[in-house]
């Protein structure tokens, strides 16, 4: 008996045991598990990127006329759409497939051989799409108010299409050129934010400045937008997005994500403040949304960097990121370039100095564990910053006349402003057939003056009649 229940003992237990066997022998690995992490995690970035787009829209409709704000949101609709079949078309295979220094050769509809790391290709994919719209969007910031909506359609084709991916390709591909050369740019100061500001001020240049932001002795005014909380609305979730944007960059779940939030955080507060102090001591009064291009500014110039320096470099960059972009619009301004939204000083020059500074604050530890040189303040001499100095100028070359071609192109071709009394009679009903805002009413500005010769359309009549 004694032996029938020691039998019948070890068989259930042999049958209980069974499943924990099974069950061990189809455990995932540790490398498994780590991909998995990995891929959830850029996961989550990709989404944070994404939901900038949400920013991009309430920066811009706050800093619209009511008039124009059903406008801005359709373009931000029909560029993400476009944006995202081009990128996987051919974006991504020019941008991240193996080719020459110029361009990749392959992927395209994700096809190919493309190498992604720990994280499916499908994620990278996603991820690098993200970014593409975030450039796609500093575009049209500064064409906002009088731009026709086909001209955003067009050029958001041959943007994400050819001239985004080639930047790309060159810092961030393993065959990129200046990626050969050493170029650092962790996370988009030039890939993503010049980028985008150069194609802006190509376009901005081409367009001319809104009736009535000049007077007739070439005086700028300004224009105020309708909603300032939803600007700063804009500013947050951008501010929140960038969370993805510069820590999801490792493309891993790894520790270094703290660290790279660290000084993303630091820069981004140390912007405002600069941006305050310059508001304050050139207009003796506190300037709020000019407080959150500050935020922005720093936040794209440590977006090359957020890897590469320490904590209090960070603060330093993003401080003098809030000072260069006040100066930057106030020049913006009286050389007669009208950027509603100061996307050229906070994406551009931010970009520029963002890029630059990397060559005076990396770190040896850093640039060892990531790629390039120490900066010249840490004994690196100027090896980094002249490599650095150099893809900017590259890169913004190439891609304001790139851009410039295109946009005189569709000027001269189906023309790219819309007519002066659908201008002052706003977009949204022009363009749209309807208000974004139902209450709004039609609203014809009658500022004096036409820009000093810079926009000669013939004159409007307003509803008195008067020109």
């Amino acid at each position: 008996m004694r032996r029938l229940g020691l039998l019948l003992t070890t068989t259930l237990a042999l049958v209980l045991a069974l499943p924990a066997v099974a069950l061990a022998q189809d455990a995932p690995t540790v490398e498994e598990l780590s991909a998995v992490a990995d891929t959830v995690w850029v996961m989550i970035a990709f989404v944070l990127v994404l939901f900038m787009q949400a920013g991009f829209a309430m920066l811009e409709v706050g800093f619209s006329r009511m008039k124009n704000v059903g406008s801005v949101v359709a373009k931000i609709l029909a560029n993400m759409g476009i944006g995202a079949l081009v990128f996987w078309a051919v974006g991504f295979g020019l941008a991240f497939g193996s080719g020459n220094g110029l361009f990749g050769i392959e992927g395209f509809f994700l096809s190919g051989d493309i190498d992604a790391g720990t994280i499916p290709v499908s994620m990278l994919f996603l991820f690098q799409t993200a970014f593409a719209l975030v450039a796609l969007a500093i575009v049209w910031g500064t064409m906002l108010e009088r731009t026709k909506f086909s001209v955003y359609l067009i050029f958001a084709v041959v943007f994400v299409g050819l001239i985004y991916p080639m930047v790309a390709h060159w810092i961030w591909s393993d065959d990129g050129w200046l990626a050969a050369l050493g170029k650092q740019d962790f996370a988009g100061s030039t890939v993503v934010h010049l980028t985008g500001a150069m194609a802006a001020l190509a376009g901005t240049i081409i367009l001319g400045p809104r009736l009535g932001k000049y007077d007739d002795e070439g005086r700028p005014r300004q224009i105020p937008g309708h909603n300032m909380p939803l600007a700063v609305l804009g500013v947050l979730i951008l501010w929140l997005g960038w969370q993805g944007f510069n820590p999801g960059s490792t493309l891993g779940a790894t520790t270094e994500i703290a660290d790279i939030a660290l000084t993303t955080n630091l820069a981004a507060g140390a912007g405002v403040l600069g941006a305050i102090l310059m508001s304050y001591l050139y207009r003796r009064n506190v300037d709020v949304g000019m407080a959150g291009n500050g935020a922005i500014a720093a936040l794209v110039a440590i977006t090359a960097t957020c890897a590469f320096v320490a904590p209090w470099a960070s603060v330093i960059i993003g401080f003098l990121a809030g000072i260069v972009m006040y100066g930057t619009m106030v020049l913006m301004d009286n050389i007669g370039v009208d950027d509603p939204i100061g996307a050229i000083a906070a994406h551009g020059m931010g970009g520029v100095w963002g890029t630059l500074s990397a060559g005076f604050f990396t770190t040896p530890e850093l640039a060892e564990a990531n790629g390039g040189n120490p900066g010249l303040f840490y004994g690196g001499g100027f090896t980094q910053l002249g490599i650095q100095a150099f893809s900017v100028i590259t890169v913004a070359g190439f891609v304001f006349f790139a851009s410039l071609a295109v946009f005189a192109l569709l000027k001269a071709t189906i023309g790219i402003r819309v007519k002066p009394d659908e201008e002052l009679n706003g977009l949204d009903i022009s363009e749209h057939g309807v208000y974004g805002m139902s209450e709004s009413l039609v609203a014809t500005d009658n500022y004096p003056g036409n820009g000093n010769g810079r926009y000669t359309e013939a004159p409007v009549k307003t509803p008195e009649g008067r020109s």
